[in-house]
């Protein structure tokens, strides 16, 4: 069954800060599914234009990242036919589910040797089959002011959370 995109939740105060790119969307499954689907980021290739990832570990048996592994997603034209690409090694610093009422986060830290920065997604409970998902990022450059990092980085950050929580989204769909 077809249905439209997701909506964006309304943005609260704090979501305005200076480089970082906030986007929020409303999913129809339970935060719980969410929550393991945003965070499997074998996932990730599928959502974020033109980019592989190359996990690294550690991973739990069913080849999810752990709490301290690390993991490489690639981007370029290319890429995922085994081109070279920017590399962008991230390492899971922590990760608690949502449980009950109580929001679910994980946090991902840049690791270099180019991109600095991090992203946060949290997975907050609406009731039922309703969640509310918020993807924070904020992207550097080793070696450039970040107030020019962050004037560019930002909108095509914003841009490109955008896509990869509309594809996402799709993918809750097609998934039972």
């Amino acid at each position: 069954m077809d249905r439209p995109e997701p909506h964006p939740a309304a943005s609260r105060p704090g979501d305005r800060r200076p480089g970082v790119a906030v986007r929020r969307v409303v999913l129809p499954v339970p935060a719980p599914r969410a929550f393991a689907l945003l965070t499997d980021v074998r996932r990730h290739a599928a959502w974020v234009p033109l980019t592989r990832i190359d996990l690294h570990g550690p991973a739990d048996d069913g080849g999810r990242l752990l709490v301290g592994g690390t993991f490489t997603a690639v981007t370029g034209p290319g890429v995922r036919r085994g081109a070279p690409g920017l590399p962008d090694r991230m390492r899971l610093e922590s990760a608690e589910a949502p449980a009950g009422r109580h929001p679910g986060s994980a946090r991902f830290v840049k690791l270099g040797p180019l991109l600095t920065g991090w992203a946060e997604l949290t997975v907050r409970p609406l009731g039922g089959a309703l969640c509310e998902v918020t993807w924070s990022e904020r992207i550097g450059v080793r070696g450039v002011p970040a107030a020019l990092t962050d004037a560019v980085g930002a909108p095509l950050t914003a841009a490109m959370l955008r896509t990869v929580l509309h594809r996402a989204s799709r993918e809750v769909d097609r998934t039972p």
